[in-house]
């Protein structure tokens, strides 16, 4: 019994991966000047949840651009979730520990205790449950 919903498991895992990618691309594809200054400045960041947080007290226009995407990145989740057989929360984490892997030097990401830390040439802290 164990061994087969670890099988599941590994399955969902691997789709999900697959999937992000098809995700994250238009999620990335969004980036518009006011995202990448905000990314760049680090006044935003990754976290592992699928979502950008704010890393400093964003600006009025920084929150609803920030908000917005999560919204979009939301409802990505949520129709990817549904193909999949998975949670919105799964898919969604799984989505947040690519895309804490691909930011690049001097992103801000979110760590697995909470604290933001700047993406150096060296891989991002992430949590241990990411595949």
């Amino acid at each position: 019994m164990f061994e087969l919903i670890r099988k599941y498991k590994a399955a969902a895992i691997v789709g999900g991966l697959a999937l992000t990618a098809i995700v994250a691309t238009p999620v990335l594809a969004q980036r518009d000047p006011a995202y990448e200054a905000a990314r760049a400045s680090g006044v935003i960041g990754e976290k592992p949840d699928g979502y950008l947080g704010h890393v400093t007290s964003p600006t009025p226009a920084i929150k609803a651009l920030v908000d917005d995407l999560n919204i979009k990145r939301k409802a990505a989740y949520t129709r990817k979730a549904q193909e999949t057989n998975s949670t919105v929360e799964q898919f969604a984490f799984t989505s947040g520990c690519n895309l804490i892997m691909r930011t690049v030097a001097g992103e801000k990401y979110q760590a697995p205790d909470g604290s933001w830390k700047t993406r150096t040439s060296e891989a991002p802290i992430r949590d241990s449950r990411c595949p």
